[in-house]
């Protein structure tokens, strides 16, 4: 009876065994069937998946396979998963549900050889590096305070009161002739001596033709930076460094760096204790309190972001904002209008007075809705699997925002192609706007992004007027690149208003 009851009991255990596998594999079945898939997208083929897709500029491309596959689709970048988001809806889930996740970057060869191992700010993966630097840069460098304190605003308006010098120079009271202007090379510089004024305290480094040739390669930077360097998704062309794609990015890195270097030298050398108003000063003082949370890596990482966030960025923004209006005569007149009904002809533009412009405010945001620097941001990573659009997104996939794309959808804004600044008029419309980026890894230096371009476009509101070279629209075509550039150099044709030409003759 023992051995039958031993039997028995036996071959009870092998059932339940049984039954329980039977479940766990049913369980699991039940479970993959209703487990979000991942997002639609086209067909890929071996090794290369669907980068013979994409073509320049990435995001008219993204936004064509968008269009058929829908507002969420999967691409396969060589060895690497990418989602492309290109509805309001599905990023505001990326910014809003999912901001912790996807709060990382992907790892690039720009990263590696030119932001310093992806230490920056804004290459940097989510974690106590990059909070330690996002707080130094919140209360050091790009606080309310800093950005609006006299040192500040006073290097603003230098920079564009000698934006406004330039090109009123040779005008006389009476002049009743315009002159042709070219804008696109003067808004540059106005920028990089403006961020470099902040950085280091004058406008040019001690080295004029180095300086030069810095802003040269932060251009070419931002051109060749982002996702359509097939190196970083094909493994294979990274060891044969196909293009040299490589051997361009390291000189780049090593030239930056060795401005950036000497940049802080030169600081370190010739520091005075009562000198801290500048950037660099006020960091090199703080490292010497805190020698672990400042060392000089840091330092130029950070510099270096200010370079790269607030040149190109504000000069091209500047751009396709005077081409707008020069093919829109009707909002430069509203334009000045207001200039004239709150500032009036007897005094310049004060920042002061920014506030009081909501029309000129309503312009810049056409403008970033209708030409967004970034069309595409920056590239987000996720740190775990979750969903966007109802879509599965895996652990390791990089995240993309179409933003240009969004901003356009005529889904979403009522005639999206049109230039029509009056639109913000209207109560939730500047919600919907994506420009900057949103959540935790939005731009910190929006606010003065925003204040330099509003003061700039004011000031050559009210101290000019403009028209275009002949009848011919502006040409507005773009040039391929990371940034959102103008294809051709913009050219105006301008005359100085009685107000600056007064001014200037009394200075």
């Amino acid at each position: 009876m023992e051995i039958f009851s031993l039997l028995s009991s036996y071959s009870s255990l092998h059932l339940a065994f049984f039954l329980f596998i039977i479940t766990i594999t049913i369980n699991n079945l039940v479970l993959k069937l209703h487990r979000p898939r991942l997002p639609p997208g086209p067909p890929c083929l071996p090794i290369i998946g669907n980068l013979h897709h994409l073509k320049r500029p990435l995001h008219h491309s993204l936004k064509s396979l968008s269009q058929k596959y829908g507002h969420v689709i999967s691409l396969r970048f060589g060895s690497r998963l990418v989602v492309v988001v290109s509805s309001a809806s599905a990023a505001e889930e990326c910014f809003t549900k999912n901001d912790v996740i996807l709060a990382n970057r992907p790892r690039f060869l720009s990263g590696k050889y030119v932001l310093y191992d992806s230490t920056t700010l804004g290459s940097s993966s989510y974690g106590d590096h990059w909070r330690n630097l996002r707080r130094i840069t919140t209360l050091h460098v790009l606080s309310t305070q800093r950005i609006n304190n006299l040192y500040s605003s006073q290097i603003r308006r230098d920079e564009i009161m000698t934006l406004v010098r330039n090109l009123a120079a040779g005008h006389h009271r009476d002049d009743d002739d315009f002159s042709q202007v070219e804008l696109s090379s003067k808004f540059y510089e106005m920028t990089f001596n403006n961020i470099m004024k902040m950085i280091s305290g004058e406008s040019h480094h001690h080295d004029v033709e180095e300086g030069k040739q810095f802003r040269a390669v932060v251009t070419e930077f931002l051109q060749d930076y982002g996702l359509s360097n097939v190196n970083d998704f094909l493994p294979i062309l990274r060891v044969v460094d196909f293009g040299g794609l490589k051997k361009r990015i390291r000189n780049i890195g090593e030239k930056t760096d060795r401005f950036l270097k000497g940049l802080i030298e030169e600081h370190r050398r010739n520091k005075k204790e009562e000198a801290e108003e500048n950037m660099i000063d006020h960091l090199l003082t703080l490292q010497q309190s805190q020698p672990d949370n400042y060392p000089d890596h840091i330092i130029k990482g950070l510099v270096l972001n200010m370079f790269l966030a607030g040149t190109d960025t504000s000069a091209v923004t500047l751009e396709w904002a005077m081409s707008c209006l020069l093919n829109h005569e009707d909002a430069m007149k509203k334009a000045q209008d207001e200039m004239e009904k709150h500032v009036g002809q007897d005094r310049l533009l004060e920042e002061s007075d920014l506030p009081k412009l909501s029309y000129l405010k309503n312009i810049i945001y056409e403008t970033l809705r209708l030409y967004t620097p970034g069309p595409l941001l920056l590239p987000h990573l996720s740190s775990d699997d979750c969903t966007i659009g109802g879509y599965r997104v895996p652990r390791d996939t990089i995240v993309l925002t179409n933003a240009w794309h969004i901003n356009r959808d005529p889904q979403t804004w009522c005639d999206a192609t049109c230039f029509k600044p009056e639109r913000f008029e209207k109560e939730g419309e500047l919600e919907k706007l994506i420009v900057f980026g949103k959540g935790r890894r939005a731009c910190p230096g929006e606010a003065l992004a925003f204040r330099t371009i509003s003061f700039t476009l004011g000031l050559l509101i009210q101290c000019f007027d403009w028209k275009r070279i002949g009848d011919k629209e502006i040409d507005m075509r773009e040039k391929i690149g990371f940034m959102l550039s103008r294809l051709v150099s913009l050219k105006a044709m301008c005359k100085p208003r009685p107000l600056i030409v007064d001014y200037l003759m009394e200075k």
